[in-house]
């Protein structure tokens, strides 16, 4: 079937270092803390945090999968990006190789715009199904909503 390719881009009124430290540098500790129905606890396995790290997310009760391995590919705080990669985990169906997500927060007048591609590599011919894609590109989307209520609420944190 080949690589599915989604590319979301979410506007926030809150700042894009405020934004890029808060939902990208510190989500391990972030969202857990805030949301822990999706996220539970994030133990890093290999590494410092940096690009190479593997971390192992254990996931709460708004999702369907337990947890999930994930493999840092880049962080680039001047040019605000950041990828990381699903190697591991039921979140893969048996149908994945891995998922890959590349963030880059881009500053505006309002206060920035996160884009956000997401790359499914599935194994072999495997068919992921549309609505598996649709409902965790929608839950990314909550995540990405109830980080930015938090950093709104807070202007400080970060």
């Amino acid at each position: 079937m080949g690589a599915i390719t989604i590319n979301v881009e979410a506007p926030s009124s809150v700042p894009a270092q405020t934004i890029y430290k808060g939902f990208l540098l510190d989500m391990d500790n972030l969202i857990p803390k805030i949301l822990p129905q999706a996220i539970k606890s994030v133990e890093i396995l290999e590494g410092d945090g940096g690009v190479g790290t593997i971390k192992l997310a254990t996931l709460g009760e708004l999702s369907q999968f337990n947890s999930l391995k994930q493999r840092v590919d880049g962080i680039d705080k001047d040019a605000l990006t950041y990828s990381y990669t699903i190697i591991d985990g039921d979140i893969l169906l048996g149908k994945l190789e891995s998922i890959t997500n590349q963030f880059t927060v881009v500053p505006t007048e309002e206060g920035c715009i996160v884009k956000n591609t997401t790359i499914y590599n599935p194994i072999g011919d495997a068919v992921i199904p549309e609505e598996n894609i649709k409902e965790a590109t929608e839950k990314s989307g909550l995540i990405f909503k109830a980080v930015e209520a938090y950093l709104l609420a807070n202007p400080g944190a970060y």
